[in-house]
């Protein structure tokens, strides 16, 4: 019960980082790796719990400082518009929300741009956690597997900071600062990309 502890407040720790933490994905793989005798399904359910709670705490994160105390009042009502226009398509928002949580791909920025959109956590914290129980129990497991089966060393396979991590950190950083600088009145009313004036 005390690792599942420790595992829950790193996991949720990490989820709450902005930019530059290790992928959840990875940890868990590492764990599995180290913990072969953990139960995957409960050690995936408590790390999607731990992740959800942490994206929700990045996203609310968000809003309240980059939305409420940085962004203009122009840019507001720019990122109101692909508000209201998700709010009209929230099954296809959920749906798309779930397929993009079973990859192993980030979601900080993901969280971080929503949390700009004051859009209502729920939408996208239920498929997040469906998504992400389901790619942990597959990773953990994977890692669990590979030490029942290789010899490796597991802490050559935990150096991730290289120059791609960095570099797609940071890019990640530009693609949230121009979501909020794409005019999204002129997408998706207009049916024209444009950036806002």
């Amino acid at each position: 019960m005390g690792s599942l502890i420790v595992v829950f407040a790193a996991i949720y720790g990490l989820n709450t980082i902005p930019a530059f933490a290790p992928p959840t994905w990875m940890v868990l793989s590492l764990v599995g790796f180290n913990h072969p005798q953990f139960n995957p399904l409960l050690l995936a359910l408590t790390a999607a719990f731990a992740a959800t709670l942490g994206r929700i705490t990045l996203a609310k994160l968000s809003q309240f400082i980059i939305r409420n105390k940085l962004l203009k009042a122009r840019t507001k009502e720019n990122i109101d518009v692909l508000k209201e226009a998700l709010e009209h398509r929230k099954n296809q928002t959920v749906g798309a929300l779930l397929i993009y949580s079973f990859t192993p791909l980030p979601s900080n920025y993901l969280f971080i741009a929503y949390g700009l959109t004051t859009l209502p956590i729920r939408l996208i914290a239920m498929p997040f956690f469906i998504g992400r129980m389901v790619s942990y129990a597959a990773w953990i497991f994977l890692g669990q597997e590979a030490y029942k089966s290789l010899d490796i060393n597991a802490g050559l396979v935990g150096e991730y900071l290289g120059a791609y991590f960095i570099l797609t950190q940071i890019g990640f950083l530009l693609l949230i600062y121009l979501f909020a600088k794409v005019d999204w009145r002129a997408v998706l009313i207009e049916k024209k990309f444009r950036w806002l004036k």
